[in-house]
C-alpha cells in the first residue's frame, strides 16, 4: 500500500491527498514484487507529470507502471507473468479521482450508506454487466468459479485502466481502499456497520481481525481515510469539478538554467576587473535574458485546457445501508464470545484485566440500544485479543486464532 499527503495547501489543491493498494498475484515472490513496483511507480509518476490534469496524470501514471512491471517480468523468467491489482485513490478539492485494475475495492461510507466505487474485474461481475447472472450471489452456479479476475497490471504491456470520478467529497465521509481478501469474507453491510462504529485507525484493525478470523488470508491490506474537516471538501453541490492543465502550480525549471543564472553574472564580474567591459556587458544580458526566460515559462502555460465536470466511470456500482442495529450486534458479540471460548479451551496467553471494561461497556450499551457504542466496544474486545495472540505469533509460537470460525 502508498500513501502520499500533500505536504501543504498549494500542493493539496493542485495533487491532493493519494492513497492506494495493491494486491500481488502469482507466485509469493512475483506478486510481492509486483505490488511493490506499483505502489513505488505509481505514485512517484503521479506527482511527476505535473503538466497534466490529475485525471490524465493518475490514469497515465498507471499506465506507465503497468508497462515497468511487465518489463522487469519479461526480463527474468523468475518473475514472467507477475501480476498485481491496484486502486488509487486521490482526493482534491474538487472532489475524489479513482484508478482501478483488478478486483480491490473502493468504497465510501456517507453517513449510513456504503457505496462501492470501483467495478470488479472478474468473472462473476463481468458475466453480470453481460446479463449471464443475476445479482443474487446464491445464484451463481457452482462451477463459475468467483476468484478468477479478468484484468490486472503487470501480464501485459498494455492494460485498460478505469478511472472513476470525480466524486462529491463533503466532510465525514470515509473512503475505504482494501484487497480482495476483506471483501471475500465480509459483506458489504458488515464492512458499513464497523466503519460506521470506530475511528479509522481502530476500524482498519478491526476489519483485519475480523477478516482473518472468518478464514481471510494474511496479506489482507487496508487502507482507509476519512474527510475531517471543509477545507478539503467539495461541499457547494454547485461548485464544478473542472481540472485545467498545470493546476495552477509553477512548472518545474531545468536545475542547468538556474545554475546558468549563476555563472553568467559571476563570469560578468570577472570581465569587468578584468577591464573587458564590453564581454561583461554581454554576460549580464546573458543572464538578464535567460532568467526572464525562466521566469515566464515558470508562471505561465502553453495552454490552458478545461475538462467538464461529468464524472468518469458509472460508480457507484452498489449501494448498502448499513447502520449498526441489534443483528449486527448479536453477530459481533457471538464473535467475542466464540473468540473468549476458543482463548480458554485452547489455554492462550490472554490478558483479560484490560479487556474486561470494553466487554461491560458492550453489555451496557446493548441494554440502552446505543448499537454504535455496543458495536464500538465488542469489536475493541476483539481487537485486544488478537493483538495479544499477533504479539505471541511474533515471538514464534503458533498463531492458532486464524481462521477459527
Amino acid at each position: 500500500m502508498a500513501v502520499a499527503l500533500a505536504a501543504s495547501q498549494e500542493r493539496f489543491d493542485s495533487r491532493g491527498h493519494l492513497f492506494m493498494v495493491a494486491d500481488g498475484m502469482g507466485a509469493h515472490a512475483a506478486g510481492e514484487l509486483a505490488s511493490k513496483l506499483a505502489t513505488d511507480v505509481v505514485p512517484l509518476t503521479y506527482h511527476k507529470l505535473v503538466d497534466l490534469s490529475p485525471p490524465e496524470a493518475l490514469k497515465e501514471a498507471v499506465l506507465q507502471a503497468n508497462r515497468y512491471i511487465n518489463g522487469r517480468g519479461e526480463a527474468d523468467l523468475e518473475f514472467r507473468g507477475m501480476g498485481t491489482t491496484v486502486d488509487t485513490l486521490v482526493i482534491l478539492p474538487q472532489g475524489a479521482l479513482i484508478a482501478h485494475v483488478g478486483d480491490s475495492r473502493v468504497y465510501r461510507l456517507r453517513e449510513e450508506c456504503l457505496e462501492q466505487l470501483t467495478f470488479d474485474h472478474s468473472l462473476v461481475w463481468e458475466m453480470r454487466a453481460a446479463g449471464h447472472l443475476s445479482e443474487n450471489e446464491e445464484d451463481i452456479p457452482s462451477f463459475i468459479p468467483r476468484n478468477v479476475i479478468t484484468r490486472s497490471m503487470g501480464p501485459n504491456p498494455e492494460v485498460q485502466a478505469d478511472l472513476e470520478g470525480p466524486f462529491p467529497v463533503q466532510t465525514g465521509d470515509t473512503f475505504l481502499l482494501c484487497s480482495d481478501g476483506l471483501s471475500g469474507q465480509l459483506s458489504d453491510c458488515r464492512i458499513g456497520q464497523i466503519l460506521g462504529c470506530l475511528e479509522p485507525g481502530e476500524a482498519a484493525q478491526a476489519l483485519v481481525h475480523v477478516a482473518n478470523l472468518r478464514g481471510g488470508p494474511d496479506n489482507i491490506t487496508v487502507v482507509i481515510a476519512r474527510i475531517t474537516g471543509p477545507q478539503r471538501t467539495l461541499d457547494s453541490p454547485k461548485q464544478k469539478a473542472n481540472f485545467e492543465n498545470g493546476n495552477g502550480t509553477p512548472r518545474p525549471v531545468h536545475p542547468i538554467i538556474w545554475g546558468l543564472l549563476g555563472i553568467l553574472p559571476s563570469l560578468g564580474g570577472v570581465f569587468a576587473l578584468a577591464n573587458s567591459p564590453k564581454v561583461a556587458l554581454a554576460l549580464l544580458l546573458a543572464a538578464f535574458l535567460v532568467g526572464c526566460g525562466a521566469l515566464i515559462y515558470r508562471y505561465t502555460k502553453p495552454h490552458r485546457m478545461v475538462f467538464d465536470s461529468r464524472p468518469r466511470g458509472k460508480g457507484p456500482y452498489r449501494q448498502t445501508l448499513c447502520s449498526p442495529d441489534a443483528e449486527f450486534i448479536d453477530w459481533v458479540r457471538d464473535l467475542v464470545n466464540q473468540l473468549r471460548e476458543a482463548a480458554e479451551k485452547e489455554s492462550w496467553h490472554v490478558d483479560w484485566q484490560p479487556i474486561h471494561p470494553h466487554q461491560e461497556a458492550g453489555e451496557t450499551a446493548t441494554r440502552d440500544a446505543d448499537f454504535v457504542k455496543a458495536g464500538r466496544e465488542y469489536l475493541r474486545v476483539i481487537c485486544q485479543i488478537m493483538g495479544q495472540v499477533r504479539q505471541r505469533q511474533t515471538r514464534n509460537e503458533p498463531d492458532r486464532a486464524a481462521g477459527i470460525f
